[in-house]
């Protein structure tokens, strides 16, 4: 399933476990679906549907493992990802080096993006998202507006 949007706060209690919003769950139309999570790029966490979770799976496969370079990025990407599955009330429960790793301790933004879905801590989150509409419209040229997307142009 890709195309999930949505933006939802979430708290995480003293064990490390959170609620997946109900609006996210409808959107994988699959009640019992199972997920993996993993460090993202940035301080926060990245959680993949299990059926997503292959499909970078098959990106990883392709790397060559004599190529230094290629180990370490699949090292570093591939370090404490973790299989998760619902508890009976509906809960994710996330490791404390996770945890750690992305400075949540209780309130979070749980961002669905298309094809995953990055956690943040929700201080974090707002700062990520800080940036004037000038820069926000140099950004958006630099990524979407130029050749490199643009294959009949160039």
């Amino acid at each position: 399933m890709s195309d999930c949007l949505g933006e939802y706060e979430i708290t995480f209690d003293g064990k490390g476990r959170f609620m997946i919003p109900a609006a996210y769950l409808r959107q994988v139309n699959n009640e019992k679906v199972s997920f993996v999570l993993s460090r993202g790029f940035e301080n926060c966490l990245t959680l993949y549907t299990q059926e997503q979770w292959t499909e970078v799976t098959k990106k990883l496969s392709v790397l060559n493992d004599f190529d230094p370079e290629d180990r370490k990025f699949k090292r570093i990407f591939l370090n404490g990802a973790t299989r998760l599955e619902k508890d009976a009330a509906g809960r994710l429960l996330v490791s404390k080096p996770m945890l750690e790793h992305a400075f949540i301790t209780k309130d979070a933004i749980f961002s669905a993006q298309s094809d995953k879905v990055e956690i943040w801590d929700k201080a974090n989150y707002k700062g990520e998202l800080e940036i004037t509409p000038t820069d926000y419209s140099a950004l958006a040229k630099r990524v979407l507006g130029g050749k490199k997307n643009n294959p009949s142009e160039g």
